[in-house]
């Protein structure tokens, strides 16, 4: 059964089927949509106590319903300056050190740090040797996603590609699944100096959006995007830690990359580990 699932991602047409999902995802369909969600609450066991609006009815589509803030205060932030906090609610999929710049997909599965980020050697650079973090978003979970240090944008790339799921029976047979599939990668400067929050897409993610452009996908190109961003003045973009960069519209992942010695991950940090967005990550690592 396993081997039929990996083989139907390869079959199928997953940007249509997405594409199709997502148009069915923002249509305001009343009751519909309501019975819908109502459903999707109940298979997936989602506690909507935590929502800011607790009932189906509330929503008008589905995708209001996935992209639902929460109420004030059930995700505190770690608000200690050496600590580095969780970006979203998921799973830890892997983390560790960039070795030869590759990070760990699975067991016998790495994928390149390079390719991930856009195929730019000097994007990449800054990374050499560092560390890096890969978490899962189930269906069940919040969808925002939020900085895990203050930074400022200093730039935005949309990398196009293919939209095979991203669970783990995937990535666990899919090589170089989190570069080959459709991405936003954006790099912040931080005082760790840059970070890479790449935000993956997947099959029936909808959209991948971003506070300040809004929607950066659908549509789906074929060639690599660049936007470039001051790093000072009144069109500088800086988010604070703990504020919101952006939302997927449907489950996905978020990959982090740091440079080398910055940060160091708690020790009941592991692949497995449930994470909720706002408590700590990772310590900072001070210089001598």
């Amino acid at each position: 059964m396993d081997k039929l699932k990996i083989a139907l991602q390869y079959i199928l047409p997953k940007h249509l089927i997405s594409r199709l999902v997502g148009c069915l995802a923002a249509a305001r369909l009343g009751f519909i949509s309501h019975a819908l969600i109502s459903l999707f609450i109940k298979a997936f066991k989602i506690n909507m106590a935590e929502a800011q609006f607790e009932k189906a009815s509330d929503y008008s589509n589905f995708n209001e319903f996935f992209t639902r803030p929460l109420k004030e205060g059930v995700r505190p932030l770690n608000q200690d300056p050496a600590i580095v906090t969780h970006p979203v609610d998921g799973a830890i999929s892997q983390l560790g050190a960039i070795v030869d710049g590759k990070l760990i997909q699975a067991k016998n599965h790495n994928y390149s740090l390079q390719a991930l980020l856009g195929g730019d050697a000097a994007t990449a650079a800054p990374f050499a040797g560092g560390e890096f973090a890969c978490i899962y978003l189930a269906p069940k979970d919040y969808h925002r996603i939020h900085m895990p240090v203050a930074g400022t944008l200093r730039e935005m790339i949309y990398v196009p590609g293919d939209l095979f799921s991203v669970n783990p029976l995937t990535a666990e047979n899919v090589p170089d699944l989190f570069a080959r599939n459709e991405r936003v990668v954006t790099i912040f400067d931080t005082e760790l100096g840059p970070m890479a929050l790449v935000l993956v897409g997947a099959t029936i993610v909808a959209s991948i959006e971003t506070v300040w452009a809004g929607t950066v996908t659908p549509p789906a190109g074929k060639d690599v995007f660049r936007w470039t961003y001051p790093a000072s003045g009144s069109q500088a973009i800086v988010l604070e830690k703990g504020a919101e960069m952006g939302r997927f519209k449907l489950g996905s992942t978020v990959i982090l990359a740091f440079p080398a010695g910055q940060v160091e991950f708690l020790p009941n940090q592991y692949p497995t580990s449930v994470t909720r967005m706002g408590e700590a990550f990772a310590r900072i690592c001070k210089s001598s």
